[in-house]
C-alpha cells in the first residue's frame, strides 16, 4: 500500500495569509502546507481521504490515475471544499463518496446543482453519496474501519485500512475506539501546534501521548498550523519513530486485510 500526503496543513494553510512569522517566511518546502488530504493506492485501487480547497493543485502534482472512492472525515470546508474539482474523475462513472449522514446532507446543501434530478447541468461532478456509520464497510472492495473521534464537541471519523490508520481534527479519542487502533504499522494523527490549548484540535504533546498508548510501529503528525514551528526544529524534538508529515511525503506499508 502506498500512501501520499497531498496536504498536511490546518484550515488556513501554511503560509497563513498576512503572517510574517518565521514559519510562514520559511524557504523549506516542508513548511508549506496545503489543506489536509491523503491519497492511498492499494490492490490497484485508488482512494482519496478528504478533498479540500487545494485539491486541484494537489492532484496536478501527485495524482495521475482515476480514483475509485472518496472517504470524508467531516463536513468542514477545508475537508470538502474541493469536491467540485472531482469532475474529471467522474467522466466515465459516478464517483462514490463515503460519509456520515449529516456530512452527506451538508454536501448536498453546499452543492445542490450536483444532485438535482431535473435540468441537471451536464458538466457537474457525478458524485454518488453513500452514507456510512461507525460500522466497517468496503470502498471499491477495500475493507475500511471507521474510527469515531471527537473534534471538540463534533463527532467525526478517522479511517483504518489494513495496518494503516488516518485521524485528523481530533481533540479526544473515545475509550471504546482504542481497540480499533491496535497493531498498526502506521498511524497518522493530527497535531495543530506544540501545546494542547486549542478547544477542538490536539497539540503535539497530546498526540505523543496517544501514540505512546497505541504503540504503532511508525507515526506521522498532520493538520499542522504555522504555530507548530519550523519542520526541521520540530523533527528534532520527536521520538525516533514519530515524524512531522509534509506535503508530498510518500509512505509504503504492507497491506493486510
Amino acid at each position: 500500500m502506498k500512501i501520499t500526503f497531498l496536504g498536511t496543513g490546518t484550515s488556513t494553510g501554511v503560509p497563513e495569509l498576512l503572517c510574517e512569522c518565521e514559519v510562514c517566511r520559511s524557504k523549506d518546502p516542508r513548511d508549506r502546507r496545503s489543506r489536509c488530504s491523503l491519497w492511498i493506492e492499494v490492490e490497484d485501487k485508488h482512494i482519496l481521504i478528504d478533498c479540500g480547497p487545494d485539491f486541484y493543485y494537489q492532484a496536478l502534482a501527485h495524482i495521475h490515475s482515476l480514483m475509485d472512492a472518496v472517504l470524508i472525515t467531516h463536513e468542514h470546508y477545508d475537508h470538502v471544499g474541493g469536491l467540485d474539482d472531482l469532475r474529471p474523475f467522474c467522466f466515465r462513472r459516478d464517483l462514490p463518496i463515503y460519509a456520515e449522514a449529516n456530512v452527506c446532507e451538508a454536501i448536498r446543501t453546499r452543492m445542490p446543482y450536483a444532485f438535482r434530478e431535473e435540468n441537471r447541468y451536464p458538466g457537474v461532478p457525478k458524485l454518488y453519496l453513500t452514507e456510512i456509520t461507525t460500522a466497517p464497510f468496503e470502498a471499491a472492495g477495500i475493507p475500511v474501519i471507521p474510527i469515531r473521534v471527537m473534534h471538540g464537541r463534533l463527532p467525526i471519523l478517522g479511517f483504518r485500512i489494513g495496518d494503516f490508520a488516518y485521524i485528523t481534527d481530533m481533540k479526544t479519542l473515545p475509550e471504546e475506539e482504542y481497540a480499533k487502533l491496535q497493531g498498526l504499522d502506521i498511524l497518522v494523527v493530527n497535531a495543530l501546534r506544540m501545546d494542547n490549548r486549542h478547544p477542538s484540535h490536539q497539540g503535539v504533546d497530546a498526540a505523543l501521548e496517544e501514540i505512546a498508548s497505541l504503540q504503532p510501529r511508525r507515526a506521522f503528525l498532520t493538520h499542522a498550523s504555522h504555530r507548530i514551528g519550523l519542520h526541521a526544529e520540530v523533527e528534532k524534538q520527536l521520538p525516533p519513530h514519530v515524524h512531522l508529515a509534509y506535503d508530498g511525503l510518500e509512505l509504503i506499508t504492507d497491506y493486510k486485510k
